[in-house]
């Protein structure tokens, strides 16, 4: 299968939009879109430019800036130096610096900034940390995409950055994107990559999926069967083909110590990683390790095939529910995200209704069938509860996916609405937080064209880049609730994705999508533009960096 075609077929392609974007006001070529945009006369000249950083800038920013300038240097073949003069937030308010100059401003709300392009200057001022890192990822953007590689440009390149003021800051503070490592594992450089490319778009959010009935991803000291046993699975169904196992031995996990670092790199590029531990169904490569954990129904094997299996934890024995504090204990001290996601989705209940151990517990609990489910459904809360109260412990938040809302669920949960936006729009209007992530608009292992012949095998469904982009997060939710919605996000499910070249095709351009979803004003939003800023000049930037995109979007 093609992946990406040259610079040279995307340039010719490229034709039908000159006219129109002539006939356009100038702008800019930044995804997302900053709030406000205001194009000034002239530009300034960022080759070999002096980087200057107002002392009261937290030292992480000054990293981030140091190395901006170190990759300026590299690829424009002009060394450009970095000081940190006492005065310069003085100076560069008066207008007398000359070259880069960050300041911080208390006053910009979390993650916002500002940049005034000038012949003279780039004045650059942010809150924090987030601000500078998104500041960076724009000024990278306004520079040449040469700025994006890995050796030095040519001497042709004009290091230019257009006079320009903008005014900038993220709409949702949750803007996510889910990677499933356990349907098929990806390597350590291989996330890291997912990583940089969501850094480029402002992307904040990595939802790590850690666990499955395919395999155990997550190396845990206290239980080290779990990766030795649960990681590996002896066949994989071949394509759609439920009847196949190609026999193939096949798994991998990542140790603490690899967590731990791509934990840092995430943090360095102004991402969360929030891990999931999906249960009590999709439990089956633990059930494979720890068979007495099971409702009886073995024998147990981590699973070949894709699909949902009825075999579920046995959460009516109290060893099954210490096994899981004992595990979210050690995951969660991994790391710092104030949020663990503890699934809870497509949890098969027919092992409860037969199992003498869990119908104790229902009637211990007093659990009944009611208006707001079934006495096996208010067990699952039950477990929601339990792990919810005891990740409090550990000063975490919990989210679930939307079957959470079955019963009844308590105060503090966070929502993830994927079975379509009516969940997370129940879920805000009862009070609950919510990370809008509907399949109709966020499942990218649905196909990108309507002629499936012509793609790489994906799950089914149909899900372009423009339906991606015509989410609204909030739409159906009374005024007074939509502060609940969190943001959105993007989910990447690995059944058919076995490459990274394949992943990467489902991932992009759909996840610039969704960055702008997250990021932009509703009134911001314009599919044209962004249409022509992703051919134009992010195909380029991708091909740069060596990754797979899909070219639905030309058309």
């Amino acid at each position: 299968m093609t992946f990406r075609k040259t610079i040279a077929a995307l340039a010719a392609l490229l034709i039908t939009f000159g006219a129109n974007a002539k006939e356009k006001t100038e702008t800019i070529h930044v995804i997302p879109y900053p709030q406000s945009v205001e194009m000034q006369k002239g530009a300034f000249k960022a080759r070999g430019a002096q980087f200057n950083c107002d002392p009261a800038v937290d030292v992480a920013s000054q990293t981030a800036i140091r190395a901006f300038a170190i990759q300026l240097s590299k690829i424009s073949g002009k060394t450009s130096s970095f000081a940190t003069p006492i005065g310069i937030e003085k100076s560069a308010r008066a207008g007398s610096v000359k070259g880069f100059a960050f300041y911080k401003d208390a006053s910009l709300p979390e993650g916002g900034y500002t940049i005034t392009v000038g012949k003279r200057s780039v004045i650059v001022s942010a809150a924090g940390r987030d601000g500078f890192l998104y500041a960076i990822q724009t000024l990278k953007q306004l520079l040449p995409v040469e700025i994006y590689g890995r050796k030095a440009a040519s001497d042709k390149v004009s290091w230019k950055i257009p006079a320009v003021k903008i005014q900038d800051a993220p709409r949702f503070g949750y803007r996510g994107a889910h990677l499933d490592c356990c349907r098929h594992f990806f390597s350590v450089a291989e996330v890291k990559k997912y990583l940089d490319v969501m850094a480029i778009f402002k992307l904040n959010r990595f939802h790590w999926h850690l666990t499955e009935d395919q395999g155990w991803r997550i190396e845990l000291k206290r239980y080290p069967e779990l990766t030795e046993i649960g990681a590996f699975r002896n066949g994989t169904m071949v394509g759609k083909d439920w009847e196949s196992d190609d026999g193939v031995r096949y798994g991998g996990y990542y140790t603490q110590e690899q967590i731990k670092d791509i934990v840092a790199y995430a943090d360095a590029l102004g991402i969360t990683v929030i891990p999931e531990v999906d249960l009590p169904g999709h439990m089956v490569a633990a059930l494979a390790t720890y068979p007495e954990l099971g409702c009886g129904t073995g024998p147990y094997e981590v699973r070949r095939k894709w699909g949902v299996a009825d075999q579920v934890l046995n959460v009516g024995k109290e060893e099954t529910m210490v096994f899981l504090e004992n595990v979210v204990s050690e995951v969660a001290d991994l790391f710092p995200s104030e949020y663990f996601h503890i699934g809870g989705d497509e949890c098969p209940k027919t092992e409860w209704k037969n199992n003498p151990d869990c119908q104790a517990k229902i009637r211990e609990l007093g659990l009944k069938d009611d208006e707001r489910g079934t006495a096996e459904q208010h067990l699952q809360n039950y477990v929601t509860y339990r792990m919810q109260t005891f990740l409090e412990t550990k000063g975490k938040k919990i989210i679930g996916w939307d079957e959470i809302l079955e019963g009844k669920l308590e105060p503090g949960a966070t929502v993830m609405s994927w079975r379509g936006a009516k969940g997370g729009i129940a879920a805000a209007n009862a009070g609950f937080d919510v990370i809008m992530t509907p399949n109709s608009h966020c499942y990218l292992d649905y196909y990108q064209a309507k002629d499936k012949k012509s793609e790489p095998l994906a799950i089914g469904g149909y899900l372009p880049v423009e339906k991606v982009y015509s989410l609204e997060p909030t739409d159906e939710i009374s005024e007074e609730n939509k502060h609940h919605v969190l943001g959105a996000q993007v989910n990447l499910w690995t059944e058919y994705i076995a490459s990274p070249q394949h992943l990467e095709y489902m991932l992009l351009p759909r996840l610039l999508a969704l960055s702008e979803v997250a990021w932009c004003q509703p009134e911001i939003k314009d599919f044209d533009r962004f249409k022509t800023t992703v051919i134009s000049h992010e195909f380029p930037i991708l091909d740069l960096l060596g990754y797979s995109y899909c070219l639905e979007i030309e058309k």
